[in-house]
């Protein structure tokens, strides 16, 4: 098991990439808090992995609010003892070309999937720091990475992650913890789900491999990060795209 009896923190875990993320790890071997705002799903998606032999709490949390992250942080110490382990998987989108884009659309996103990377990192590092080791991985996207029509607000959080995962390995990584990203390309999911069927068509015909990306390819990338393997992997941008950008 790749991660026996380390402790990981999953935020946007409910679903999607994060409930096959905290499935992936649980079966390795980690506890794992499902960390979501969503209380209905976060607590049905525990539950199954309870079910099924996993180590697992639901916490509800709001990452746009720095007090309600950390409150997560200490309800997972008070549970399982320590803090190994952190994925920044929570985001949300609020699309809309430049021009339309209203200031509630770009600060929701900005809220979200900037601010809320900055205040759950920000809490769980005592504990981290603490042990002397552990894992940040933060999601960024290939977005962040390359710009997307439509989508002023997200690729800038997106490319703001990077920014600050690239700083936080330089100033973590003295202290044991590793910092790095993950960017996916498309990834069927309902974030995904949403997108005009003419529309998803052009976008996979520009992957190489011609399909979309599946939730547990990028818990694979997040497993892989997390794990011993990478023990030496600080500062990177891993993009699991199927080779969109090349």
């Amino acid at each position: 098991m790749k991660l026996k009896d380390k402790v990981a923190i999953i935020t946007g875990g409910a679903g999607g990439i994060g409930s096959e993320t905290a499935r992936l790890f649980g079966k390795e071997g980690a506890k794992v808090a499902i960390a979501d705002f969503s209380e209905d799903e976060g607590e049905k998606t525990a539950a199954e992995l309870r079910e099924s032999g996993i180590d697992c709490i639901f916490v509800k949390v709001n990452v746009a609010d720095p007090h309600s992250a950390e409150q997560m942080a200490e309800q997972v110490t008070d549970q399982f003892g320590k803090i190994d382990i952190l994925i920044n998987n929570a985001g949300i989108t609020r699309d809309a070309m430049l021009k339309k884009l209203s200031k509630e659309q770009w600060q929701q996103v900005i809220d979200v999937n900037l601010s809320g990377v900055f205040h759950c990192t920000q809490a769980v590092l005592p504990y981290m720091t603490a042990l002397g080791s552990g894992s940040i991985i933060n999601t960024s996207s290939v977005v962040g990475v390359h710009g997307n029509v439509g989508q002023t607000n997200y690729a800038a959080t997106k490319a703001g992650v990077i920014g600050m995962t690239k700083t936080w390995a330089k100033e973590l990584g003295p202290k044991g913890i590793r910092v790095n990203a993950v960017a996916p390309g498309f990834v069927d999911t309902a974030m995904v789900a949403s997108v005009p069927e003419k529309i998803m068509e052009t976008l996979i015909e520009k992957v190489p491999l011609k399909k979309l990306g599946r939730p547990e390819d990028i818990a694979n990338a997040y497993l892989f990060l997390s794990s011993e393997e990478a023990a030496y992997v600080n500062g990177t941008v891993l993009e699991v795209t199927g080779g969109l950008v090349i």
